[in-house]
């Protein structure tokens, strides 16, 4: 595969399910000519099929998924960030995200990831970036939990884009903060079948 050096920040999620529209709201807050030229952001809310397709172009090396995870054992607005670099490589393992499988009218991560393999495609590096709902019955607007951890996910989310859009350039980024992030609100997860499903 052709490395592009590219990263792209997808948000994930439907806005009348409640804390659902959780990706689609940070990446609607993320101020994308703050980050580094060849950082993608995009929401896609619940055209996960349609990423899947956009992501056979090869035009991106690290994917950055956005999205509410019912995260086992954390609390609602909880965040963490998985690694699901290979999370699609075996159909078989346990599915961490514990959401319906594919769908034209919305996908989660692994969905997502799943399809783009079963169609031949690649990527490099996959993050997710998740939050644990409070709510994801049938109305618009976040929960309390959900929107009180929306400034904490907006720096994550653009913390890892510039790292990794540093990384893919072979150069280190000044801007980058360095220290651990408070494990009160983050978590690092993997979502290989070493993980623990949700």
């Amino acid at each position: 595969m052709t490395r592009t050096g590219r990263v792209l920040v997808a948000g994930i999620g439907n806005i009348f399910l409640g804390d659902d529209g959780f990706g689609v709201e940070v990446v609607r807050r993320l101020h994308a000519p703050c980050l580094p030229d060849n950082v993608d952001v995009t929401d896609y809310g619940i055209r996960g099929v349609h990423l899947a397709y956009e992501l056979l172009d090869g035009r991106h090396d690290t994917l950055i998924m956005v999205d509410a995870v019912p995260l086992d054992g954390a609390a609602p607005g909880e965040l963490a960030v998985l690694d699901a670099t290979d999370a699609a490589q075996d159909a078989a393992a346990a599915d961490p995200f514990g959401v319906p499988p594919v769908n034209g009218h919305g996908m989660h991560p692994l969905a997502v990831l799943q399809l783009l393999h079963k169609l031949g495609g690649r990527m490099g590096r996959v993050l997710v970036v998740g939050c644990r709902p409070a709510d994801v019955d049938e109305r618009m607007g976040l929960s309390g939990p959900v929107t009180a951890a929306l400034d904490e996910a907006v720096r994550l989310v653009a913390r890892l884009a510039r790292e990794e859009a540093a990384r893919l350039s072979g150069r280190t980024d000044p801007t980058t903060d360095t220290r651990t992030t408070d494990t009160r609100t983050t978590d690092t997860r993997r979502t290989d079948t070493e993980a623990t499903s949700a």
